[in-house]
């Protein structure tokens, strides 16, 4: 446990002995859970990819269009319990929700040949993406509300390489299982390892609501629809919806590229899964050197705004390359195709530098914005954007424009992106930062 030690002591000789060690159980807690959690979901992503590899890429908008009208039902539903809930039995209530629907997967799996790919798949592939969106906003939203802004800057990138821990662990306990236990079997392993992130959450959230008094546990309190009047609100909830469907549109353009280089060039399964398998690796391993590294030093030292900005100069060089060079013809670093290249950074900047900063600047804002209005930004704007660019995608490529146009177009999209986070990380309405040696522990903001 040197890391988390080293870490929770990064604070002033000033910080009482009892403050340092609640800083480091908090710590420890924090990234044990977000490790399990993506565990849990790198277990399952093989078995969603199957599927929806198993009815072609010209489904995604389908797919991504089911997931949206989902989103649409469910974000009113989580702004219901946020309004009437306290803040363990909503992690209680949301999260065993998720592990008695993956146990429920498992006889349908068993069955697949039965039931059919494509009809399996569909509702694998929304449900899925429900889960990752749900409940990750979830475990941030409770982060942003448990620690102070100062404590934030600090924890946060280290309990993000966490997540990029899980996330390399994942995959590699599925490909050790697999071969073993089946694939319906790999759904049971998922739920415990999701099991194991809510006690450590339930854990975590009693002992703060103690220090706090029991005011952290409340229930947020609003309207049904509250999530959606906060990003009619606040400017800063604004800044990151236009940040979402522009910046989060480049990583949807990105992946339906590579769909269409993958079928292009893999004419197999097997070829296909292992070349997503290696994309997948690289982008989990660029993300936990750039968390452990370069975006803790950029958000204690410059703030979660450059976590923001950085990212979005990369997509429009990274698409200015594309649409010069071409995609699939110019090989980089042992023949790798710079579509793929372009992916994996992309993706990796977004989990590695991106994902950190956006969540600290969410501490910035009142409990109802970070609960409500951040998950309906996070996953009715997301899947909408997602809608937008593979439709878009399908209807520019029934009009001839190959990858350099589209990566060309992109570019221009991509430097909208660079506009909306440069508003977004320097929001007026953000409050202040707070220095980063705060000495606080443990502080409920309202």
């Amino acid at each position: 446990m040197l890391v988390f030690s080293r870490f929770s002591l990064d604070g002033p000789l000033s910080l009482p002995r009892s403050a340092v060690q609640e800083q480091a159980a908090a710590s420890r807690l924090s990234t044990l859970a977000f490790f399990f959690l993506m565990t849990s979901y790198y277990i399952i992503r093989p078995v969603r990819d199957q599927l929806s590899g198993a009815v072609g890429s010209t489904s995604l908008p389908l797919f991504y269009g089911a997931v949206f009208l989902v989103m649409l039902l469910i974000t009113p539903l989580f702004g219901l319990l946020v309004a009437r809930c306290r803040r363990r039995p909503l992690l209680a209530w949301s999260y065993s929700f998720f592990i008695v629907c993956l146990l429920a997967f498992v006889p349908a799996f068993m069955a697949q040949e039965r039931i059919g790919a494509r009809e399996l798949g569909v509702v694998f592939f929304v449900w899925v993406s429900v889960f990752i969106l749900f409940v990750v906003s979830l475990f941030w939203s409770v982060m942003a509300d448990i620690f102070s802004r100062g404590e934030a800057r600090r924890m946060f990138s280290l309990i993000a390489l966490a997540g990029m821990g899980g996330a390399l662990f994942g995959p590699l306990l599925t490909k050790l299982l697999v071969q073993v236990i089946g694939v319906a079997p790999l759904l049971v392993v998922s739920a415990l390892a999701l099991s194991v992130s809510l006690a450590l959450l339930l854990r975590l959230s009693a002992s703060q609501a103690s220090q706090a008094g029991g005011h952290a546990e409340d229930a947020v309190g609003g309207s049904l629809w509250a999530g959606v009047k906060q990003l009619w609100s606040h400017p800063f909830l604004r800044y990151m919806a236009l940040l979402m469907l522009f910046g989060d549109g480049i990583g949807t353009l990105a992946y339906a590229l590579v769909a269409d280089y993958a079928k292009a060039h893999f004419t197999d399964a097997v070829a296909r899964t292992a070349f997503y398998n290696n994309l997948d690796l690289a982008t989990n391993l660029l993300g936990a050197l750039l968390q452990w590294s370069l975006t803790r030093w950029l958000l204690i030292r410059h703030g979660a705004g450059w976590g923001l900005l950085i990212p979005a100069l990369i997509n429009v060089t990274l698409l200015g390359a594309v649409a010069l060079l071409g995609g699939g013809s110019v090989a980089w670093l042992y023949g790798v195709p710079l579509l793929a290249v372009m992916l994996v950074v992309t993706r990796g900047f977004a989990y590695g530098m991106t994902k950190p900063a956006v969540d600290a600047l969410y501490t910035r804002v009142p409990r109802e914005t970070r609960y409500k209005g951040k998950n309906f930004v996070e996953t009715a704007v997301w899947r909408f954007g997602d809608v937008v660019v593979t439709s878009a995608v399908s209807g520019l490529r029934m009009l001839g424009w190959g990858v350099g146009g589209l990566a060309l177009a992109g570019a221009g999209v991509a430097t909208l992106a660079v506009a909306a986070a440069r508003r977004a990380g320097w929001s007026p309405d953000l409050a202040p930062e707070e220095p980063v040696h705060d000495g606080t522990v443990g502080k409920t903001k309202v």
